[in-house]
């Protein structure tokens, strides 16, 4: 009797045990089951969040990232603008970018119907209402904002870009260097022979567009030599394209226009410039590319020294705007903010300029 109690109670036990077991084993394996479903399904849930996360960033326009998609009150309308022939290379370039992305504008590039196409006639043109805002590669001067008074409103001047005033002459003369005073002493009749700068015994031809259409100007606004008259024997050319035939043909000539349009010239050669002779600054990226070697690789702006101002003459790049609250002053205002994107500075760049931010 107490072998066979024995018996059922040992029976018993075990039975208790493996149920026991299997208790523990399915709990086990609900939690194993729990945890990787836990483990197959939050990578999802994070990855939903992120998504949607990254979606507000892109949704939401920033000066970190910001596109010409990004800015807001661009006008649904075609407008008329001119100005600064320096700025060719952004209507080619950036301009064109703008109206691919932002199909709703469009822009008509004019030209004077007097005089030569130039900063100094796209103000004017914007001043008598036959644009609708102006590029320039120079600031506004005092008669221009006394005459926009006058007409009832101002303008505003955005600066999007930089550039720098390169001299140029005949590639077979051999000047090494000039001063930026030695150039206007040019350029005002003073000096008329290369022999006074340490060139050759040869007659000096500046070539200029003439002041009142003129793109760059070497007669700063604060300069005490503002106003004063270019010397008779400065001749005067409709463009820059003009000028650079010219000094291909004239050894003693000289030039002075945007660096980024002139550098890539083959058939002229920039000069270093300075504030002093001791503080010579080229325009062009070193080793200067020589005329045999240009039709293979062209000079490039030394956008390094016009970034940092440590060349002598800079050229800034502005948006001219009418403030009239009319539809002149949106597009300028959306113009100016669609190149001030990172997108548009990033063009600018690529263009060939320096960018401002």
């Amino acid at each position: 009797m107490d072998n066979t109690n024995s018996k059922k109670a040992l029976i018993n036990g075990e039975i208790a045990l493996f149920l026991r077991g299997l208790i523990i084993g399915k709990v086990l394996t609900l939690m194993v089951i729990g945890g990787l479903l836990w483990w197959l399904f939050k990578p999802n849930f994070l990855s939903r969040n992120s998504v949607n996360s990254s979606n507000q960033n892109i949704n939401t326009p920033s000066s970190s990232g910001s596109t010409f998609q990004t800015v807001a009150n661009v006008p649904n309308a075609s407008f008329n603008y001119g100005g600064s022939t320096a700025w060719a290379s952004i209507r080619q370039l950036v301009d064109s970018q703008i109206q691919s992305d932002r199909p709703e504008l469009q822009l008509r590039y004019v030209n004077p119907v007097n005089g030569s196409p130039g900063s100094s006639s796209g103000i004017r043109m914007l001043l008598d209402g036959k644009i609708d805002f102006a590029q320039s590669s120079r600031p506004l001067t005092d008669e221009e904002q006394a005459m926009a008074k006058e007409r009832g409103f101002t303008l505003e001047q955005r600066q999007v870009g930089m550039d720098g005033i390169a001299v140029v002459v005949n590639p077979s003369l051999n000047v090494p260097s000039l001063t930026v005073d030695q150039l206007q002493q040019i350029y005002l009749g003073k000096i008329t022979n290369w022999n006074q700068v340490g060139g050759p015994n040869l007659a000096i031809t500046p070539l200029s567009q003439r002041p009142e259409d003129a793109d760059t100007v070497i007669f700063a606004s604060n300069s005490n030599l503002k106003g004063q008259a270019f010397g008779s024997n400065v001749q005067y050319v409709y463009s820059t394209t003009e000028a650079v035939r010219r000094l291909s043909k004239t050894p003693g000539s000289v030039y002075y226009a945007s660096a980024r349009s002139v550098l890539p010239q083959c058939s002229v050669k920039a000069l270093p410039l300075g504030s002093t002779s001791g503080q010579l600054i080229p325009p062009y990226r070193e080793p200067l590319v020589s005329p045999e070697q240009c039709l293979r690789q062209r000079n490039q702006l030394n956008t390094q020294a016009i970034k940092n101002r440590s060349y002598p003459m800079i050229a800034n790049l502005f948006v001219i705007i009418k403030q009239n609250k009319g539809q002149e002053q949106q597009i300028g205002d959306a113009y100016a903010n669609l190149l001030l994107t990172d997108e548009g500075q990033k063009a600018i760049e690529q263009a060939g300029f320096v960018a401002v931010r």
